[in-house]
């Protein structure tokens, strides 16, 4: 069973309507080109007098063929014609020229820009956030609405000029052809109605039973494509043997786009089948008219002509408009995706709340604090109560799945407390700007990201203008990386990774965590946190960096976490963790004193921290 879900059952997503729809965009291309408009309107006026101008000079022109002139004043009558048509034809053909040349880039910028503005918005999205279904699956939405050329927001610019055209071109015919003959306007108008609520009928069904089910087809293709090409994860699949198994994976995602896509190739071509039998029909009806006026009116030939021209382009005109109304309507689903994206409620968007206290110290406690994540039965952690005392160092220990982290992204902000309150100097910590709260804090977690940046800008996370590149090299020496970065020809102007430069470079998994580590002491907050960041060390190497980087921080706050307890006796507390509370909680030598689970687990983990034992595990 697809796991998409159907737009209205989200609770995130918003119908603000197709004119709604339709002023937004205009603001848009105010905003980012006001050009576009003016462009847009050029060529709603040329396309629609150049596709009248044919049929009017025709008139003139078979008139006077058969208007019994001389030859002489014949030609001359012939010639001026040419010549007004010519001039017609040059002036709107060169304005539709210059409206569309100047157009589909500036399209294409509007919503290149738009795609910032959504860019900008997930990365402004608080980080609990991105783990709930329902923002997950309207922030795809909104992908989707900015990446495509018809079927996108851009498709609504492109559809909002169509159809100002064909209304234009409706409202010059529409007159010539109820004066030929008004049962001949309401036929026109019957069929193109018919054939616009078919239309309309596919695109519903095209947008829903089609592409709005590929969503998470479409999320599914980027990550099999994603694992099988990134280097990341080629040693696993080489030594597991997991190419058939994952060959296999990819290849059920794509039967299963197929088996839409097939879905909408059928739906489509019932439609055009039906709209040649419509456009045989209309044919047959202004002929039908024409011959009519021909024997009750005695219509000359050139009326004929002319009459001929403005039915058909009429009832094109018509169809179209009707149709690209629909083509409106359902790019306005896209702008509707957009605008529930941009407009999520995310709360506090941390750019309000009151600023961090100006001072050195800062004291963090957790008061009757619980969490439990979406849709979880049990609590993750359950009524902590815990007082992080200025300069103190903590560790927190415990098993997986103990509640460790999740104690730490309620203390680095990242959750909210399902239930309970967190305190900065006695201050609720939601009552500060989340930016400012962020910056007071040096994190390093066990899953390293290294950026497809050069060496220093990886610890610095800025330009290497605004870097001070000595403080780079003296935290990447203090981190243990001086012998990594003196190998290297360019030095701390390395770029690491080979994704966005050939000559990068890819780090080990201890020289990522060395990096981590080198960037939170660049940082230089007041409070430190290390989320197991030496899993990829062995126990004695962990033991020597954690004294190593006890004596880098000073006198700064610092909380350690891990399931390996190197950290624990140089800390001023030990708080231990299991089933999502705290069981434990003192020095190292009281817990020791009291012989429970934290003595036990120290007791068993003790002989990898000998020096010069043979056994190096990751327990």
């Amino acid at each position: 069973m697809s796991d998409f879900k159907d737009r209205k059952d989200n609770p995130l997503h918003k119908e603000f309507g197709i004119w709604s729809n339709v002023r937004y965009m205009l603001r848009k291309m105010a905003q980012y080109e006001p050009s576009t408009i003016f462009l847009m309107g050029l060529g709603v006026v040329c396309t629609s007098v150049n596709s009248v101008s044919f049929g009017v000079v025709t008139k003139y022109v078979i008139d006077i063929i058969t208007g019994g002139y001389g030859k002489e004043e014949a030609v001359g009558r012939l010639i001026k014609a040419m010549c007004i048509l010519a001039a017609i034809l040059i002036f709107f053909t060169i304005g539709n020229t210059i409206s569309y040349s100047k157009s589909w880039y500036r399209h294409i910028f509007i919503r290149m820009r738009m795609i910032t503005e959504r860019i900008s918005r997930v990365l402004s999205l608080r980080y609990e956030m991105l783990e709930k279904p329902d923002v997950l699956d309207i922030a795809e939405r909104a992908n989707q609405a900015t990446g495509g050329n018809y079927d996108s927001v851009e498709g609504m610019i492109k559809y909002m000029g169509y159809i100002a055209t064909n209304i234009f071109t409706v409202i010059v015919t529409f007159t010539a052809v109820t004066v030929l003959d008004w049962r001949l306007i309401i036929a026109l108008i019957l069929l193109g109605v018919v054939q616009f609520l078919y239309y309309r009928k596919v695109v519903k069904k095209d947008k829903e039973e089609v592409w709005d089910r590929l969503s998470p087809v479409w999320r599914k293709t980027h990550y099999m494509e994603r694992v099988t090409q990134d280097f990341d994860f080629a040693k696993d699949i080489r030594l597991f043997s997991l190419s058939g198994f994952l060959a296999a994976r990819q290849q059920k995602i794509y039967d299963v786009r197929a088996e839409r896509i097939d879905h909408h190739e059928e739906m489509w071509f019932r439609y055009v089948f039906f709209t040649r039998i419509a456009y045989v029909v209309i044919r047959a009806c202004i002929y039908g008219a024409l011959y009519l006026a021909v024997f009750r009116d005695n219509l000359s030939i050139g009326d004929f002509s002319m009459f001929m021209s403005f039915a058909v382009t009429f009832s094109g005109a018509f169809t179209n408009m009707l149709q690209n109304f629909g083509n409106l309507k359902q790019n306005s689903l896209f702008v509707d995706d957009f605008r529930s994206f941009m407009e999520l409620d995310i709360g506090d968007d941390g750019q309000t709340g009151i600023c961090l206290p100006d001072t050195d110290s800062f004291e963090i406690e957790f008061v009757n604090v619980s969490y439990r994540y979406l849709k979880a039965e049990k609590y993750a952690l359950k009524n902590l109560n815990l007082k992080i005392k200025a300069g103190e160092k903590l560790a927190v220990v415990g098993l997986n799945g103990a509640g460790k982290t999740t104690m730490i992204k309620l203390l680095l902000r990242l959750y909210d407390p399902t239930e309970g309150y967190i305190t900065l100097n006695g201050t609720d910590i939601r009552e500060f700007r989340r930016e400012d709260y962020y910056r007071a804090f040096a994190p390093v977690f066990q899953d390293i990201e290294v950026f497809a940046f050069l060496f220093g800008e990886n610890i610095s996370l800025k330009t290497m203008q605004n870097t001070d590149r000595e403080k780079v090299l003296k935290c990447a020496d203090e981190a243990g990386l001086k012998e990594k970065i003196a190998s290297l020809a360019k030095g701390i102007d390395t770029p690491l990774t080979k994704i966005v430069e050939d000559d990068g470079v890819d780090l080990s998994g201890g020289e990522k965590q060395k990096t981590a580590l080198a960037r939170a002491l660049y940082k230089g907050a007041k409070f430190v946190v290390l989320d197991e960041p030496t899993s990829a060390l062995d126990a004695i190497a962990e033991q020597q960096l954690y004294n190593r980087f006890d004596e880098m921080i000073g006198t700064k706050s610092a909380v350690y976490i891990s399931h390996r307890l190197a950290s624990t006796k140089f800390c001023d507390r030990v708080a231990m963790f299991a089933d999502g509370e705290m069981k434990e909680y003192g020095t190292h030598d009281e817990l020791m004193a009291a012989n429970g689970e934290y003595a036990r687990m120290f007791n068993t983990q003790a002989q990898y921290y000998r020096e010069g034992s043979e056994v190096s595990v990751n327990a």
